[in-house]
């Protein structure tokens, strides 16, 4: 088996690598199916993915059985400066990829985000809520779903949300350092959604990519939070003295606007490979123990 990793150098693409050498992730074993298997990890500096011609070439030639799209513009602010950057990376680039898939017979297995929904709900988004992204970051993505499933007949869209790894800077990273730094930190209360080790997302990617149960999918830690609730324990679990405290999204003005509400249900996971990811406390304590015996060593 032959498998390309896009985005390879980020958060996702490190825990995808990581687990398809050692043939285990956090929560266990992946199948046996990827024993030997050849993975190509690629990132921008070998393959730009928003070059139609470069991508056609390097699928034709090495013709992967799966590819895992983790490449992305992510900064939700930059996206709404950066309009035709942000459409290149985050819609272009997967189409590319879908239509090189299609044509030379691989699967696609793309990820995108709870942004794709307007986060006005107050009970978690299934997979067949329709999308009404207000942000350039969530259109852009909404569009590369939409490619892909147009351009490639085998291809899983999965929708992830609030994600934290071991490589790159993240919110789970950035409150520890600002908790040593200050002491105290504010942080917003009116934002719900699903914290995602990255670890545990990559796990389920790989069983998804297996099957032919092709589709939408929604892969988050399991139960719901605020970011102020985040915070709170990702200081109890660090064991920083550092006070947290509440605040509202209108005293952080920024140039997108967050969904106040954009929890996942995994019910797509349910009921095909089954949703075995973590409580998102868990997966978080878990998280934050590698971590520093990471930066121990």
């Amino acid at each position: 088996m032959k498998i390309m990793i896009t985005g390879s150098k980020g958060q996702l693409g490190n825990e995808l690598s990581s687990i398809l050498e050692s043939g285990r992730s956090e929560i266990g074993a992946i199948s046996s199916d990827y024993k030997d298997c050849e993975v190509q990890a690629v990132d921008v500096d070998r393959l730009d993915i928003t070059d139609a011609v470069a991508v056609d070439n390097f699928v034709k030639e090495n013709r992967h059985d799966i590819i895992i799209n983790c490449a992305a513009l992510t900064n939700v602010d930059a996206c709404e400066t950066e309009h035709m950057l942000a459409m290149k990376v985050n819609a272009f680039g997967p189409a590319n990829l879908a239509t090189a898939a299609q044509k030379y017979g691989a699967k696609i297995v793309h990820i995108s985000t709870d942004y794709v929904f307007p986060g006005d709900e107050t009970t978690p988004y299934c997979e067949w809520d329709n999308c009404n992204p207000n942000t350039i970051y969530g259109k852009s993505k909404h569009l590369g779903e939409i490619y892909v499933a147009e351009r490639c007949s085998r291809y899983f869209i999965v929708r992830t949300a609030w994600l934290y790894g071991y490589i790159g800077n993240n919110f789970v990273k950035t409150m520890r350092r600002l908790a040593k730094e200050k002491g105290t930190v504010k942080v917003v209360d009116d934002q719900r959604g699903n914290p995602t080790n990255a670890n545990d997302l990559a796990h389920h990617l790989l069983s998804i990519a297996l099957t032919d149960n092709y589709g939408i999918y929604h892969c988050t830690g399991k139960g719901e939070c605020s970011w102020y609730d985040f915070t709170k324990k990702i200081i109890e679990y660090s064991n920083i003295p550092c006070i947290v405290s509440p605040c509202s999204t209108d005293e952080f003005p920024s140039s997108a606007k967050r969904p106040a509400y954009s929890s996942l249900r995994n019910l797509s996971l349910e009921c095909t490979v089954g949703d075995t990811m973590r409580n998102w406390e868990d997966a978080l304590r878990s998280y934050i123990q590698k971590l520093e015996n990471m930066e121990e060593k």
